[in-house]
Parts: structure tokens; sequence; C-alpha cells
């Protein structure tokens, strides 16, 4: 992030000069948003998956430079640690064959990515959190050699004024002390964005809130951590925790973390972009010289640099992203709820159910948010990252909205996966395209399997012939990562 804050032109700024300058940039949104300047609607998607580097062995390996050198493309970037990196995908539209598309660029770039990896030492691995990371290998050494991460890791230990610690309680219990935010590295996403006009954000970020649960149910991929067995999917409670710029003291009083659910539902985008001014401090107080208002009374669109700065150091599961491109601006819903992996299949599968479902519930005439309270949306997600496909949702049943505890299998397979289907209908995906990727996410509810139950199960079977808990990680991490490369979508692998 520093890089870019020095690449634009920003300096630092007293506290009184960088809040003018926000409060700026809100009323240059909001002045955006009645002027109705915003880009058409083209149905864009865009995906970013981060990737591990682990040896022949399973254990992760520090070079994302070397491997990035090797890889020598702008689709390839560096992530917070030196055993992590990104691919970004271009946009596509959303109509016609497009899973079909990603899949082929994804499969080749992977396995170009994965060739070059091998050269030097490394294989890629696409999985939530890397089974076989220790604590020793997530320190302040191993960040990668970039001034925005040091940067963030610097603002985030100074607002904290104490270690970081890790306390999570699931089928294991872990506790972890950092000094730095090192530990946030072991989270691997699948980012997925999407264009919206100003008119239609509030309904599909409410649709995207309103189905975090079920989506990060059924695609859970992060079950291990430091050697230890955790919630199904981990990551989300690791990131929160491992990022957390709030003391013991503030926690307690209720201050908002960095990595938000949110607490309600919104109206329009102004109301994401207002709360993140008014709850949160900045991580990166930092300026330029652009008057927003000035630019928009002289006919331009401005930037709001320091309002995109700001928002990007606030980790909301659906975040919302304001864009200039090529002199006109637009708004994305980036959904952060999914961790990477297994394969390329699974990945698009996941892509597919979240793309049809958010359509379909923002195209619905009795919006589902008037029926979900936003408290049993947040729980819908947390029993989603805890049990993963075996979780219990709680969702609105009959006229009067009354709310059912009802199995994630078997709420995604009867009635969600229908209005997925119904949803990509409404892009004009093609039919093939839909009933294949919507089959993967239909046969893991049928079979209660997914990433994070496969390793499980895998690793518990090694640890059964031998009770080395890291060899036993270790032999999963490297059958996974076969598994992975061969393509089969993850309901369909055999326990090791």
């Amino acid at each position: 992030m520093g890089e870019k804050v020095v690449a634009s032109g920003f300096e630092r700024a007293d506290r009184g000069r960088y809040r003018h300058k926000l409060q700026q940039c809100l009323l240059g949104l909001e002045r955006l948003l009645e002027g109705k300047r915003f880009d058409r609607p083209r149905n864009l998607m865009g995906l970013e998956i981060e990737l591990n580097l682990a040896d022949s062995t399973g254990l992760p390996r520090m070079m994302n430079e070397e491997v990035l050198e090797r890889i020598a493309s702008r689709d390839f970037q560096t992530e917070l640690a030196q055993f992590n990196i990104e691919v970004n995908i271009a946009p596509h539209r959303l109509s016609g064959p497009v899973f079909d598309r990603l899949a082929e660029e994804l499969r080749t770039g992977l396995s170009y990515a994965d060739r070059m990896a091998a050269d030097v030492g490394a294989r890629i691995v696409m999985v939530g959190i890397l089974p076989t990371l220790r604590a020793d290998d997530l320190v302040t050494a191993n960040l990668s050699r970039a001034d925005r991460f040091t940067l963030l890791n610097d603002r985030i230990l100074a607002m904290r004024g104490e270690d970081i610690t890790l306390d999570i309680d699931g089928v294991e219990h872990l506790e972890h002390a950092s000094q730095s935010i090192a530990p946030e590295a072991a989270c691997t996403s699948t980012q997925m964005h999407l264009q919206v006009t100003p008119g239609r954000f509030a309904a599909v970020w409410n649709a995207a809130q309103a189905v975090c649960g079920p989506q990060v149910a059924v695609g859970a991929n992060s079950p291990f951590l430091f050697g230890r067995e955790l919630w199904r999917e981990t990551r989300p409670l690791l990131f929160q925790q491992s990022i957390d710029t709030r003391p013991q003291e503030l926690r307690a009083q209720g201050v908002r973390p960095l990595t938000w659910f949110g607490e309600r539902w919104i109206d329009s985008p102004l109301d994401l972009f207002a709360e993140n001014v008014r709850y949160f401090p900045a991580l990166l107080p930092l300026c330029d010289d652009e008057d927003p208002l000035r630019v928009l009374d002289d006919g331009g669109v401005p930037q709001l640099r320091e309002l995109t700065l700001h928002n990007g150091t606030i980790y909301r599961w659906n975040r919302p992203v304001y864009a200039v491109v090529d002199g006109v601006p637009h708004l994305r819903v980036e959904n952060r709820v999914l961790p990477a992996g297994p394969t390329v299949a699974d990945v698009l599968a996941n892509a597919a159910f979240y793309y049809g479902l958010v359509r379909a519930l923002a195209d619905a005439p009795r919006p589902l948010w008037q029926r979900l309270p936003f408290r049993a949306a947040s729980a819908n997600f947390d029993a989603g990252c805890k049990d993963g496909i075996r979780a219990v949702m709680h969702w609105p049943r009959g006229r009067g909205g009354s709310l059912a505890e009802i199995p994630a299998a078997e709420l995604i397979r009867d009635e969600l996966l229908p209005l997925a289907a119904a949803g990509l209908d409404a892009w004009g995906i093609e039919p093939a395209d839909r009933d294949h990727y919507l089959g993967i996410v239909e046969q893991r509810c049928r079979l209660r399997t997914n990433g994070a139950e496969w390793q499980c199960e895998s690793f518990h079977r090694l640890l059964d012939r031998d009770p080395d808990r890291m060899a036993a990680l270790a032999g999963m991490t490297r059958r996974y990562r076969e598994n992975s490369a061969e393509g089969r979508p993850v309901h369909e692998w055999a326990a090791v």
C-alpha cells in the first residue's frame, strides 16, 4: 500500500486536515450519486485469488520474489508474506460460457505459475490456510519486502499498543501472541467483484451480506492453524484478530474491529463509506492535493483518493469499492468471504453460486433482508465459519417471516441453488455452465463435504497411522496439492 501511496503523490497530514479531506470526499461522493454520473451497467465481474508457496514436503517456502520474477506476469503480484502471491483475473462480462472461459484462463495461468515456481523449488497450493504453517513461519522477518506491508504493520501495532493476541476456540483451542501482523498472511482468500449501478448497490450488498453464512458453509477450506484443528473456516476469525487495532479496553467498550461484518442493512452505498469515516480512525492518514468539490464544479470526476485509501484499510466481508476508469466513476461490491481453492472447478462453482444467488435476491420483489434480521445474518456467518457444511442456519419461513433452524446443506440444496440457477439465467449464463458449476455445489451438499471436511478426514486417517501431527499435516498437504493440480472438484476426492 505504501508504494502506491508514494507513487500517487500522497503526503502525511495532520489529523484535522485528513478528517477535512475525508468529509470533502464524502460530499463529493454524495454529489456524484445525486448527479447519476456513474458508468452504465456492463455486468462485469472479476476474481482475485491468493495463493501459497510450499516445498515438495508441503512446508511453506519464503520466496515469493524469486517466484514472481520467474513468472514475469503482471497478473501475479506479491502478497503480505514471502510464502504468498496473488493472481488477478481481468474483468469478464457475466454472460454466456463465462465460467468455462474463466476455467481455461485460470488453469492455464496457474499451471504456468506452478511450473515457474517449481524451477526454484516451490509449488503453488490453493487453500484457505496452508495446513503446515507453524508459529515460527508467521513472524516479521517473513513479511514481504514491500513498503506498503511494513507501513501497515507499523501502523496497526502503534494503534494497538500491545502484541497481537490470537485466541481461537474450535475443535481444539489455540492461543498465540505475535509481535507483528504476520499471522494475517496465513489467510488466503478468493475475492469476487461485481460492478453495479448506484441504484442497485444497496440491494446487491444486502443480498451478499444475507448469504454470507451459506456461502462460507459450503465453501469452507481453512480448518488448521499452527497444527491445531480449529473452525472449519478459521480464516475470518484469524483475520479479525491478527489485524485488530483495539487494545483490550477498547474491545470491552464495543469499539468496532477493522475486520467487520457490519451491523445493519443499507439504503445507499453512501451509508457504508460514511460509517467508515464515522467509526474508524485512519490507519494511513495521507492526503493528496485534489479538491474533490472543485473538480466536480469544473465538470470533472474526482478520484476521492483519501476515501478509497481509508476504505481499503477496513476489511468488510462485502466491501464497497469506488474507482474511476477512463474518466468514468463506477461502484463495485467486493465479496471477501471465501477461501482459496481447493480447485479451479471449486472456485468457479463458488462463484456461480454467489453471482447467481445475489442476482436472484437483488431482483426479488420482497427482499430477503426484510424478513431476515441483520443479527441473524451475522450469526449465520459465524456458524458457517465454525461448523462449515454441517452448520445450522437461521432462515425465514412462511409469510410471517419467523426464523427456523435449517441445516445449511439442506437450505442450499433445496432453496438457494434453485434461486442461484434463476439468477444465472437472468445474467444470460450458458445453461451447460450453470448446471455444471451449480452441480458441484449440489454434490457437496449431498455428500456433506467440502475442502475443510476432506482436510480433516484425511488428517485424522494419517494421524491414526502415525501420531506425529506435523507429519500428518504435511502428508495431507502434499496429497491436497496433487488432487488440486489434477483438477477434479473436492467432492470427488478420496480421503488419504
